[in-house]
């Protein structure tokens, strides 16, 4: 049978312990859970990105809050594309309208991209969509559509959100639209 530890050790292992306890506290714990880098270590180990690192749903934005609307004609087999110049996670509200069906695709092209590389996040065809979209990266966004159909129809685009500005494209012409000119404040 072994003898029981003295009352010596039983104290000094509680001291290693809690001295252990504290130096992990300091150098992990609060860097990585508070952001409070008091030695240098969370910032040493990368830990300080952690802190605060819940994905909550408020986004604060830098671009003013912005309202665009727009109708194009488009007569048969013509296309137009309409994007909006935002910031990664900037947000847009659209809703828009033709007088029939039209082929579509919303699409984003990062900024540095190569010439032609685009992100298309809904290919489809319908007369109408109503939405919500939230940029993944600084860059322009927005829609290409074409008129299938054997007779011109108009559509209307109506939107809101963080972004500053508009490009039309259209019969191998660029038009730009500097919509935070126009904010009220």
């Amino acid at each position: 049978m072994s003898a029981a530890p003295s009352a010596a050790s039983i104290i000094a292992a509680s001291a290693a312990a809690l001295a252990l306890a504290a130096l992990l506290l300091v150098t992990l714990i609060l860097p990585a859970e508070y952001g409070w880098d008091p030695l240098g270590s969370g910032a040493a180990l990368g830990l300080l990105d952690l802190a605060g690192s819940e994905d909550s749903p408020l986004r604060a934005q830098d671009a003013p809050w912005t309202r665009d609307e727009i109708s194009f004609r488009l007569a048969p087999f013509e296309a137009v594309e309409y994007k909006y110049r935002m910031r990664a996670g900037a947000v847009l509200l659209f809703d828009w309208q033709a007088q029939g069906e039209v082929v579509y695709d919303l699409h984003a092209e990062p900024d540095g991209a190569a010439p032609g590389f685009a992100q298309s996040f809904e290919t489809s065809r319908a007369a109408a969509a109503a939405g919500s979209y939230s940029a993944p990266f600084d860059g322009i966004h927005g829609w290409f559509w074409q008129n299938r159909g054997d007779r011109e129809i108009t559509l209307r685009l109506r939107s809101s959100g963080y972004f500053t500005a508009a490009t039309e494209l259209r019969d191998g012409r660029s038009f730009h639209y500097d919509l935070a000119a126009d904010v009220q404040p």
